[in-house]
């Protein structure tokens, strides 16, 4: 079950690099695909706010993977892991919707 920690750590390092390349960013980031990003009003602390989302999705995508690391091959504990992915996704795009809310305007 090494295999399904390392892909849990893949998926988090990538979100880690989304999360450092957000904050770096000079320009508004988009969160969804294929979707221009938003005019914000501060674009420095809408950046922050993305980034941050970005992070704490990586490190609770890495605490779910922990239990890779344990669990026997076909273990039903598995099931929890995946219903708890769905719901950490859900919770970024609301969580973004609110961010995306809290700093849509026209830029100075």
């Amino acid at each position: 079950m090494i295999i399904g920690f390392i892909v849990v750590t893949m998926v988090s390092l990538i979100f880690l690099g989304i999360g450092r390349s957000s904050l770096k960013s000079e320009k508004a980031v988009g969160f969804f695909t294929f979707v221009n990003p938003p005019v914000v009003k501060d674009i420095e602390k809408y950046n922050r706010e993305v980034a941050y989302l970005w992070y704490g999705a990586a490190i609770l995508f890495e605490l779910l993977g922990i239990p890779f690391l344990f669990a026997e091959q076909n273990s039903p504990w598995f099931i929890v892991t995946i219903f708890a992915v769905m719901i950490i996704t859900i919770s970024m795009i609301v969580r973004y919707l609110k961010i995306e809310a809290k700093y849509r305007g026209v830029a100075p």
